[in-house]
């Protein structure tokens, strides 16, 4: 859908102000980068989930393997000491035998260097045992070790999260009840402002408070540069009655977010590359439309803020 907006601007401006078909193509390609990145951050997000599940499930399988070798461990054991049994046995036997005749004392000796060499082929399957054992156990510490490295790892960047979205909540405080809120979830912060603190109707000019706001913001996203942040602009469902630049309801959310980028952007110490605008129309309204108090809430600017995993993303492809 974003693409259509970005089309349909492009295909007005074309028509208005004769842009040449290298900057659309180059407005497309810009696009096209922007949608990618938010899809991988997302897939990204969902890979890390089921990786930590695979380790879970991994970890289960190698701790019951444990528990089998062991078994078996504890078997060649007892085979071990009831041949020793028998051993002790035949040398009794042996050595009443001298006395007997020499058949049947070479019948005796041949029966026992059979068991001997039993005896000595369990010693030995039961050494390659215990050594496999030692291995699996050594292969289970490592993995058990980068599994809690792993979940210490995004544990931290919860609790970077939460300490954000606590310092965006002082920082914002003066705002509280004028439509801005601040929230965590799914491991993201989330920063909604109604666009009664930004915007008048129809426009996508911020006003003095909202800026004021948009400012705050950038001030924390400043000392924070590993965060990547998307900003989405949303409307209610009523159709855009306006003319000139904009067409619908998309066109106007994507300028809207465009807007916030802008003033974001002013700030030196944000990184522009981890900034991403989108425009998201009518279509992810957070309430009913069938009210005035819901469309209220459904126009609004999201500014959603997610951690960086390159770190996490690296040690899971070493596992």
């Amino acid at each position: 859908m974003i693409k259509k907006v970005s089309l349909g601007v492009l295909a007005l401006a074309l028509t208005t102000s004769c842009v040449s078909s290298k900057v659309y193509k180059e407005l497309e390609d810009k696009y096209a980068n922007l949608k990618k990145e938010n899809r991988n951050l997302s897939d990204e997000n969902q890979n890390l989930t089921k990786a930590k599940n695979q380790l879970d499930l991994e970890s289960k399988d190698l701790k019951s393997q444990l528990e089998k070798l062991k078994a078996e461990r504890d078997k060649l054991a007892a085979d071990y000491a009831a041949a020793s049994t028998n051993l002790n046995t035949l040398k009794s036997s042996y050595a009443a035998l001298e006395k007997n005749s020499s058949d049947a004392l070479d019948t005796n000796m041949k029966k026992n260097r059979e068991l001997l060499a039993q005896l000595e082929a369990k010693e030995k399957a039961l050494a390659a045992e215990q050594e496999r054992l030692n291995k699996l156990q050594a292969e289970l510490k490592e993995r058990s070790s980068r599994v809690d490295e792993l979940e210490g790892m995004i544990a931290a960047k919860e609790e970077s999260m939460r300490k954000l979205k606590e310092t965006l909540s002082k920082a914002l405080n003066s705002f509280e009840g004028k439509g801005l809120t601040v929230e965590q979830k799914n491991g993201k912060v989330y920063v909604s402002m109604e666009n009664k603190l930004l915007f008048g109707s129809g426009s996508w000019s911020v006003g003095a408070e909202g800026r004021r706001a948009v400012v705050e913001v950038g001030k924390v996203l400043g000392v924070n540069p590993d965060i990547s942040v998307l900003i989405e602009g949303h409307t209610d469902n009523v159709p855009y009655g306006g003319t000139g630049q904009i067409t619908d309801n998309w066109d106007l959310s994507t300028k809207r977010a465009t807007a916030i980028v802008n003033i974001l952007a002013e700030n030196k110490a944000i990184d522009k590359k981890n900034l991403t605008a989108a425009g998201r129309g009518e279509y992810a309204p957070l309430a009913s439309n069938e009210t005035a108090e819901g469309k209220a809430k459904n126009r609004r600017i999201e500014i959603i803020l997610t951690p960086k995993l390159d770190e996490i993303s690296k040690m899971l492809n070493e596992l």
